[in-house]
């Protein structure tokens, strides 16, 4: 079967789509790129809804980009189904009419697939644009990439249910799962500590000293782009508590990015010394950055969609070997069970208190790193994760 990715993706901002074709070429299917990065952020997206006059700047650029793709697509053999990457909400309407074309006049259609993970409408919402004419602008583009789109590609039950009525019957779920380069990346922090002589979750099986553990601080990163569904300001808090208490053992905390609550979440952490603030770090590089941490941080918001999703850095810390901090929700919960520590969202003190207690016990810090990985590596590798995508499409 040959697989079309096709679109205005950012694979270094969002790798969902390139974790389909990593898993796609993994299980023998023939699988091309068509693709001509928008060069947008959501962030950017969303804020043109409040600022009007940028509009023809996205226009402007959008069209010179489904120039580029129209161009490369017409020197590619015809494919046998075309995948839009996410964020593909006005790409699958190109794709639709490019390829229905091809389709016609080969007189055999050739299926779109709309990797759908968020609608504009619920980041629009997430980024506390709620109702008026902003948000119904932005329920008609879902409507028509959804209408658009032969078969969508979510990622959660919950995603999954929150699509209209009439798309659920040619929709599935496709967990997010990790790109190759986050197993690649602990398997060389593996090998750089073993030639060290130790591992660094060796330590015995007790409890460290309160104030001090021989092993080193508690070594813990976040990275995102500080939106009300990863809640930071909850680590913000979190961590200023963990500052003000006596005899707390040590905990350094690393956060990357840059976003909307940025400014709440320094302050709430201001109070401690031991947090380090990186604007953001490249793609490539992020991997090798985070497998040397003990503990990754998920999302912590109380909305709505923070409710529905899980992450990628979730999948990408356990894929990287790292302990799993995130909120208690049903989605994180059913997909990752035990092998993650649950917090309730919004819970800062809860947050401290198991950061804390991963610190002190350097035994249940092995357990959950250990847990974390062999989940990843068992079931949400490219090649597992498009399981049921390439089902589908057999059919």
């Amino acid at each position: 079967m040959r697989v079309l990715v096709f679109g205005t993706y950012d694979t270094s901002t969002h790798p969902r789509i390139a974790t389909i074709a990593e898993g796609l070429a993994a299980n023998g299917l023939d699988v091309a790129q068509c693709n001509a990065p928008l060069g947008l952020s959501t962030a950017d997206r969303v804020s043109m809804l409040a600022q009007p006059w940028r509009v023809p700047m996205l226009i402007g650029r959008l069209a010179s980009r489904w120039i580029t793709l129209t161009a490369r697509s017409l020197r590619l053999p015809a494919p046998d189904v075309v995948i839009v990457g996410y964020l593909g909400h006005f790409d699958v309407v190109l794709a639709r009419f490019l390829f229905g074309l091809r389709g016609a006049l080969r007189r055999r259609k050739i299926p779109i697939v709309l990797d759908h993970l968020v609608g504009a409408s619920d980041t629009g919402r997430d980024r506390r644009l709620d109702g008026g004419p902003r948000q119904a602008l932005l329920r008609m583009i879902d409507a028509a990439a959804l209408g658009s789109a032969d078969l969508i590609v979510v990622d959660t039950d919950e995603h999954l249910a929150n699509l209209p009525l009439q798309h659920r019957d040619h929709a599935i779920v496709v967990h997010v799962g990790a790109p190759a380069a986050w197993y690649e990346a602990a398997r060389a922090a593996d090998e750089r500590v073993t030639g060290e002589g130790a591992t660094p979750t060796e330590c015995p099986p007790t409890e460290c000293p309160p104030t001090e553990c021989p092993h080193g601080p508690l070594r813990v990163v976040f990275y995102g782009l500080y939106t009300p569904l990863q809640g930071t300001p909850t680590i913000g808090a979190a961590l200023g508590a963990i500052a003000a208490g006596a005899d707390a053992p040590a905990v350094d905390v690393t956060m990357i990015g840059r976003g909307q609550d940025e400014a709440e979440t320094k302050s709430a952490a201001a109070g401690n010394k031991a947090v380090t603030w990186l604007d953001w770090v490249p793609a490539a590089e992020l991997p090798a950055l985070v497998a040397e941490q003990d503990v990754v941080l998920g999302i912590f918001g109380t909305g709505e969609k923070a409710r529905r999703v899980v992450p990628n850095k979730v999948f990408q810390g356990a894929a990287a070997g790292c302990a799993i901090i995130t909120s208690d929700t049903a989605p994180q919960r059913r997909v990752f069970g035990d092998a993650i520590v649950l917090v309730p969202p919004g819970d800062a003190d809860a947050l401290a208190a198991a950061l804390l207690e991963l610190a002190r016990d350097r035994a249940r810090l092995h357990e959950l790193r250990t847990a974390a990985r062999e989940l990843a590596e068992k079931r949400f590798s490219p090649a597992q994760v498009v399981a049921p995508l390439i089902e589908r499409l057999a059919r």
